[in-house]
C-alpha cells in the first residue's frame, strides 16, 4: 500500500532532510516522469524520491555520476523546508553559474498528485517538472509556480483553546469527531485523529505539543490497516516499530516492498539507458516469435519436390503461361498445381525444387537461430533482474547494447566548419554546433560579439549562434526558431517544452582551464520552445 503523508509527517521529514542534506553539493537532477522518481545527486550521497501515488519513499542512497538526459547543475542545498500545515517540502538552493537564478526543488506530497517540479529566480518560473498539470493550478514549462491553496485550518501555531476544542467535538456525533478534526484543526489527519481522541482529557494538549514541535521526535513505523507507516513519534491505536531515524523508517517500508517484489531502481542505471536494455529484450523477444512462426508456416519439402516431380512427368499436360493446372496424380487422384505464367514449364518445375531446398535449409537454420536468440534474450533478463536489484554497473549495460555503428564524412574527413548552417523565416543565418569539442570554436571563433548566442538550458547539448547585425534584439519569430534548433540539438530534445537561454555573444566567456563546451554567459534570458524535429528540414541552408 501506499505511503500517507499528513502535515506532521512532512514537516519532521523535511527537518531531517536538512539535517542529513543541508550544505551539500547537488551535481545533477534525475527526472523519470515514466515511474515518477525523482533523485537529486550531490556528491556526498544521492536522495531518491519514489512519488508515484502506490509508494511515495524518500530514500538516501550513495553518490552516483550524472549521466545521459540528467539535468546538470552546480550549486548548494541551503535549507530543507515545508510551509506549516502543507504537505509541500522546499529544497532552496544558493545561485548557480552566472546567469541563472537559485532554484529550488519543490516536492508535492498531495495524494494522487504527488508531484516534483524545479522552479527558479524570484519569479519562480517552472523550468522543468516531473509531471505536466493543465488545468486550475497548471505545472508546466515555463510557467510560473502557483503553491496549493492553504487549507486554512485553526490551530496553525498550536494554540488552540480547550473551548475551542470542545466546541469542534460537540457539532459533530462521535463516529464524526475524527473527521470533524481532520476537517476544522491544522496538523491533523486520518492518521493522527483517532489517536488524539482517545485521550479525551489530554488530547488537545498532544495536539498542541505535535503542532509547536514540543513533543519528543520518536521515529516509528506504524502498523495501519493500510500497512507500514514511517511517523515521527507513537500513536495510540497502533502498533509500531521504533527505528534510529524517519530516513529510516522509510527505509524500512521500502525493503518490505521489495521483498513483495517491488524493486527500487538502480540509480547508477539512467532511465535511458535502462530504457535501451528494456527495448533490447523486446526486440530479441520479438525475433523469437518472428523465427519460430517462420519455422511453423515452413513448406513441406517433400510436397514441393513431387509438384516438381508431377510437373516434369506432365510436362505435353502444362499449357505456357497458364497460372494454374489440374494434373492427374501418380495415384490417379487430381492435383491443382499453381504455376508462375512468365515462367517455362520446366522453369515452374525448378522453382518447386528451389523452394522445397529453401525449406529443407530453414529447418536445419531457424531452430539454432532461436536458440542463440532464446540464449541472448535470458542473458539479458538476468542483466535486467540484477539491474532491478542493483548489482549490475552502467558499464556492463552499455557492454550488452547493440553497438551502433560511428558515422564518419565522406574519407574520414573532418568538416571544415565546425558548425552547420540553417536560414530562419526571416531570413538569418543560424549556425548549430557540431558536437562539444567544436561548440567553443563556434562561439569564440565563427561568430561576431552581437550575434545571440542559445543553449538549452540545464542539458547537454549544441551551441547556437544567431547571426545578429543589431541593434536591439532580433526578431521574436527568428529567436524562437534557433532555440528550437538548440532544443532539437540537446538532450531535451525529447522534452515536450524545453527551457533556451540566450544572451548577446559578447557576454559569454569561457573559464580558464573548464572542459570543451562549457562557458558562463552572463544577462541571460530564456525562450520556450517545443523541439519540433521538421524544423531542421524546413530551416535547412542547402549551401551547408
Amino acid at each position: 500500500m501506499s505511503i500517507r503523508w499528513d502535515s506532521l509527517l512532512v514537516r519532521h521529514v523535511a527537518r531531517e532532510l536538512h539535517e542529513t542534506l543541508g550544505g551539500h553539493r547537488l551535481r545533477a537532477i534525475r527526472l523519470d516522469g515514466s515511474s515518477r522518481d525523482i533523485a537529486l545527486l550531490f556528491r556526498e550521497r544521492t536522495l531518491l524520491w519514489r512519488l508515484h501515488p502506490e509508494r511515495g519513499l524518500p530514500l538516501l542512497r550513495p553518490p552516483i555520476d550524472p549521466e545521459g538526459q540528467d539535468l546538470r547543475f552546480n550549486t548548494r542545498l541551503r535549507a530543507v523546508t515545508s510551509p506549516p500545515d502543507e504537505r509541500i517540502i522546499r529544497f532552496e538552493f544558493t545561485g548557480g553559474q552566472a546567469g541563472q537564478g537559485a532554484i529550488d526543488v519543490i516536492v508535492e506530497l498531495l495524494g494522487n498528485q504527488m508531484n516534483a517540479l524545479v522552479v527558479e529566480g524570484p519569479s519562480r518560473t517552472i523550468r522543468h517538472v516531473l509531471q505536466r498539470r493543465d488545468g486550475g493550478r497548471p505545472a508546466h514549462v515555463g510557467s510560473p509556480y502557483h503553491s496549493p491553496p492553504s487549507s486554512g485550518r485553526r490551530g496553525v501555531d498550536g494554540a488552540l483553546s480547550s473551548e475551542e476544542w470542545e466546541e469542534i467535538l460537540a457539532l459533530s456525533p462521535p463516529g464524526d469527531r475524527a473527521r470533524a478534526l481532520t476537517r476544522s484543526v491544522a496538523w491533523m489527519s486520518p492518521i493522527n485523529a483517532g489517536a488524539f481522541l482517545e485521550a479525551p482529557q489530554q488530547g488537545r494538549k498532544i495536539w498542541s505539543a505535535a503542532a509547536t514541535g514540543a513533543i519528543s521526535l520518536a521515529p516509528v513505523v506504524l502498523e495501519t490497516d493500510r500497512g507500514a507507516q514511517p511517523y515521527p513519534f507513537v500513536l495510540s491505536g497502533y502498533e509500531a516499530r521504533h527505528v534510529d531515524t524517519l530516513l529510516g523508517a522509510f527505509e524500512v517500508c521500502a525493503q518490505e516492498r521489495a521483498a513483495g517484489g517491488d524493486a527500487t531502481p538502480a540509480l547508477a542505471i539512467s532511465p535511458e539507458l535502462l530504457a535501451m536494455l528494456e527495448a533490447t529484450i523486446l526486440h530479441v523477444e520479438r525475433r523469437i516469435v518472428r523465427l519460430e512462426a517462420e519455422l511453423a508456416g515452413r513448406e513441406d519439402p517433400q510436397t514441393l519436390r513431387s509438384l516438381g516431380d508431377l510437373i516434369l512427368a506432365r510436362y505435353r499436360d502444362v499449357p505456357v503461361g497458364a497460372a494454374h493446372v489440374l494434373l492427374q496424380g501418380f495415384s490417379g487422384e487430381d492435383v491443382s498445381v499453381q504455376l508462375d505464367p512468365t515462367l517455362a514449364v520446366h522453369q515452374n518445375a525448378t522453382s518447386y525444387y528451389d523452394r522445397a531446398g529453401r525449406s529443407e535449409r530453414a529447418a536445419e537454420r531457424i531452430p539454432r537461430l532461436v536458440e542463440k536468440a532464446v540464449r541472448e534474450r535470458d542473458r539479458l533478463r538476468e542483466l535486467l533482474d540484477r539491474v532491478s536489484q542493483g548489482t549490475a554497473s552502467a558499464d556492463e549495460v552499455r557492454s550488452a547494447l547493440p553497438k551502433t555503428p560511428v558515422r564518419r564524412a565522406r574519407g574520414d574527413v573532418p568538416p571544415a566548419l565546425p558548425y552547420r548552417t540553417f536560414r530562419s523565416s526571416g531570413g538569418l543565418e543560424i549556425r548549430v554546433g557540431r558536437g562539444s569539442r567544436h561548440n567553443d570554436d563556434l562561439t569564440f571563433r565563427h561568430s561576431a560579439p552581437n550575434d545571440v548566442w542559445l543553449h538549452a538550458r540545464h542539458t547537454a547539448g549544441a551551441h547556437v549562434i544567431l547571426r545578429w547585425p543589431g541593434p536591439g534584439n532580433p526578431p521574436a519569430r527568428d529567436l524562437e526558431e534557433a532555440g528550437t534548433l538548440a532544443a532539437i540539438h540537446s538532450k531535451g530534445r525529447t522534452s515536450a517544452t524545453v527551457p533556451v537561454d540566450w544572451t548577446f555573444r559578447k557576454y559569454v566567456r569561457k573559464p580558464r582551464g573548464a572542459p570543451p563546451g562549457s562557458v558562463v554567459p552572463d544577462r541571460v534570458k530564456t525562450v520556450f520552445v517545443r523541439p519540433d524535429a521538421a524544423l531542421t528540414g524546413v530551416l535547412a541552408d542547402n549551401d551547408s
